[in-house]
């Protein structure tokens, strides 16, 4: 019986060779996509999996609930507190920096090296990398112990049993106290070398106010987070809150009002890198993931789409062979048995196809996303393949039921073609497939318009030409001096237009923020230490009052200048902000306020510009420390050669042995884009293969339903019908039902991509265009799609199908 089953379903396949291939195509393509979403899904995942307590550490982040901000620092009082107090908390790990270099000297050689972090000394509890050299006791332990990885190891000293050496840098001698192997496994925590960030947690022990910390922490198995939520806020949050009140003259409420936070949340670490609110690490994005996944899942139901679709079409060629089965014995459990049969052969030979594709695409994606995807995950080929058994099932199920219920009677008298059960399922099949490609080119538009909109929108600054290099070395540690310094003798450079500072570089996103005070309200305001003429430098424009000036020793002392979003937030009028004096949380003195700027974006479009307050680097003492970048402006006649010029200098005078890391403001602020214009470029991918598969599906179900109106048109052209009345009568149909389609995916679309960009702060105002390009674009190309066969139909041969009549 099997061996009969695949000799008719081979026979179909060949007879209906197209409607094979587009399936098998449509499928393949499907596939491929779902298992290339689902290895990046699972790839995003697996980070920290790798870490054996990973079901005890937990990352720490506040939640503010005024503004309903999530904040990813801590302060060590907050950390130290929750120790003590409360017993669910087994240990904490503050993390204080990331991403640190230094030219480190060894008694083999001096070498650049980057990518360090300074945390809190019980790093190795909470992150136990494989020792290979030393031990972890008291790894940490002081200000001039260093723990290495093996890379560093083998870069510093050429071999990797070095405990005990010495390394030199920032001006001190470390002690080489263990030596680590990374693991291979993704991490977001993946220190080439560690220290401890020792001065900084001397100063910030009793600091309640300085968030400057990256926090785990390691939970009791079991531990209630909401009871342990609540334990944060009553023993710690409000205890704070009381300790600040009273001298600042409100009750505690209302401080927690003021101030926050007012709540908590823990993630587990290896949820962190997709699910997590905000981290140290950068903000989670898993919607992204969810819109590529579920749009691989929907090419996939529009390859199953047109199964469906093609198998009832063809349901009339096969009408006799089941009268015939049916006739002989054969129960309605065999026939659908047979044809889902007849769909997992389709199916399987697609995964074997898709498995193929992606094992060639991979490379490709691999660097468009920036990773190292291999397919040795059990977990992609287990559920494409699931994804296999369930289009067989849903693509086959349907047809095989419909065909397994005719009548052997009624199909062995040719009274089948009467009945219209089959027009209705393929024509409700086809709207679902259309809804889809019809949501698929407004979702398309709209996306492209947003991310153009974007790319072509007043920052309200200008970044053209300002050359950014940031600093390596610190200048013995008065990193403002050094800049002081270089103003003064790389303005020499042929090509240096000007000169400045900013600690809030547009591009970075790595402002620091705190509490803007004024009498009993109070917001957050970003930080925006600089030199005298940054504003004007980067061309921005002033609204009221006047800018920083260098004569006046007042705009080194107490006088700032703030955005129109520090205006907004408090409720002033430009006048009134002039008259103001504020109390800024980063220092202990009240700053007037001198000027008002138009607002400009320094982060992404994605957020408000937020409220800032711009003030001279020696104005808080110890901002002068952040001083960590200079700015040049360039002349546009020869910017390469002032580049090539600037490099080397910079390179054998000012930071020898340290890598040149520069970039142009513009250029880097235009990464802020590069999420979106990704999402951009998948989604016209997804589009041009969701199009792709809908107009073959169609074109092939056209082919058969006009087939089986020949005789039809053979007598109206008997009759005198004329070409083109024909066609319009062979196509009407299905135009009638894709301006049906694109009528139901109207509202459909405009309900999902405006939940899309309302992510978007600065997003375009809902498009009309899309939508009425979707319906005329979908009409063109099914007329164009189904006239073709149409055409044909009209050139039948006419004694063929009346010479019996």
């Amino acid at each position: 019986m099997l061996n009969n089953w695949l000799k008719i379903a081979f026979i179909n396949y060949k007879k209906n060779w197209l409607s094979t291939i587009i399936n098998l195509f449509g499928l393949t393509i499907g596939l491929t996509g779902f298992m290339l979403i689902l290895m990046h899904w699972n790839d995003e995942e697996s980070y920290e999996k790798w870490n054996p307590k990973k079901d005890k550490i937990f990352y720490f982040q506040t939640h503010n609930k005024k503004e309903n901000i999530y904040g990813a620092a801590i302060s060590i009082p907050f950390a130290d507190r929750a120790l003590k107090l409360i017993p669910e908390v087994q240990d904490y790990l503050l993390i204080n920096g990331s991403g640190l270099g230094y030219k480190m000297t060894t008694t083999k050689k001096t070498a650049y090296q980057q990518d360090g972090m300074t945390v809190s000394e019980n790093f190795f509890n909470f992150f136990p990398f494989q020792l290979v050299s030393g031990n972890y006791k008291n790894a940490l332990k002081g200000d001039n112990t260093i723990a290495i990885s093996t890379t560093t190891a083998k870069n510093l000293f050429g071999k990797t049993n070095v405990a005990g050496e010495n390394i030199k840098f920032d001006n001190k001698n470390f002690v080489v106290t263990a030596v680590y192997e990374l693991p291979k496994e993704n991490s977001q925590i993946k220190p080439e070398f560690i220290i401890l960030s020792y001065e900084q947690m001397k100063n910030d022990k009793e600091m309640w106010g300085n968030f400057n910390y990256g926090c785990f922490f390691m939970l009791k198995t079991g531990t209630d987070q909401k009871a342990l939520q609540q334990r944060f806020l009553k023993d710690i949050f409000e205890y704070r809150a009381k300790i600040n009140a009273q001298p600042s003259g409100v009750t505690v409420e209302k401080y927690l009002e003021l101030y926050g936070p007012t709540g908590s949340l823990f993630t587990p670490i290896d949820k962190i890198k997709l699910h997590a609110e905000s981290t140290w690490f950068g903000k989670p994005d898993f919607k992204s993931i969810i819109i590529l996944f579920t749009l691989s899942v929907l090419i996939v139901i529009l390859s199953a789409i047109n199964f469906i679709n093609l198998k009832t079409a063809q349901a009339s060629q096969r009408a006799k062979e089941i009268g015939v089965r049916k006739a002989i014995g054969s129960t309605k459990l065999n026939l659908v048995v047979q044809f889902l049969l007849e769909t997992f052969l389709i199916c399987f030979a697609s995964y074997i196809l898709s498995l193929a594709l992606t094992e060639i695409v991979l490379p490709s994606f691999n660097k468009f996303y920036n990773k190292e995807i291999v397919m040795n995950d059990w977990h992609v080929y287990f559920y494409s393949f699931l994804m296999v058994a369930v289009v067989t099932l849903v693509s086959g199920f349907i047809p095989a039921t419909y065909l397994a219920n005719f009548k052997a009677i009624e199909t062995l008298k040719g009274n089948f073609a009467r009945s219209r059960h089959g027009v209705w399922l393929r024509n409700g099949i086809l709207t679902l497939q259309l809804i889809i490609s019809s949501f698929f080119i407004i979702g398309g538009l709209i996306i492209n318009q947003q991310v153009k909109y974007m790319m072509n929108k007043d920052l309200g600054f200008n970044g053209d030409q300002i050359f950014q290099i940031n600093f390596n070395d610190y200048g013995n540690g008065k990193p403002w001096l050094k800049y002081e310094r270089l103003k003064t003798e790389m303005a020499k450079i042929p090509g240096v237009e000007n000169i400045s500072f900013s600690e809030a570089p547009p591009g970075t996103g790595n402002q620091s923020s705190s509490n803007m005070d004024y009498m009993n309200t109070s917001i957050q305001g970003r930080h925006g230490a600089m030199d005298y003429n940054y504003l004007q430098f980067i061309g921005v424009k002033l609204l009221e009052g006047r800018w920083l000036d260098p004569k006046l020793s007042s705009d080194t002392i107490n006088n700032a200048m703030i955005n129109e979003a520090f205006v907004r937030k408090f409720g002033w009028t430009n006048d009134q902000a002039m008259k103001r004096e504020i109390r800024p949380g980063f220092d202990n003195k009240p700053y007037h306020i001198v000027g008002i700027v138009k607002d400009f974006n320094i982060r992404s479009l994605k957020s408000d510009v937020e409220p800032m307050i711009f003030f001279h680097y020696k104005e808080t003492a110890w901002k002068r420390f952040g001083v960590g970048n200079i700015q040049l402006k360039l002349k546009s006649d020869d910017i390469d050669g002032t580049v090539k010029r600037i490099k080397t200098y910079w390179q054998n005078k000012v930071e020898p042995g340290y890598p040149f890391n520069s970039y142009f403001i513009d250029k880097q602020f235009s990464k802020t884009f590069e999420n979106y214009q990704k999402q951009q470029t998948l989604f016209t991918v997804l589009n041009a293969m969701v199009l792709m598969v809908a107009l073959l599906g169609l074109f092939a179900l056209s082919s058969l339903m006009i087939e089986q109106k020949l005789k039809d048109v053979a007598i109206r052209k008997t009759l005198g019908a004329s070409d083109k009345t024909l066609i319009v009568g062979l196509t009407k149909q299905f135009l009638w039902i894709t301006f049906v389609a694109v009528l139901i995916s109207i509202p459909i679309s405009y309900y999902l991509m405006n939940e899309w960009l309302k992510d978007f702060a600065y997003r375009i105002d809902m498009p009309v265009f899309p939508y009425v390009l979707s319906l005329i674009l979908l009409l063109i190309l099914t007329f164009a799609v189904v006239s073709i066969k149409a055409y044909q139909a009209t050139k039948v041969n006419l004694v063929k199908y009346l010479k019996y009549e």
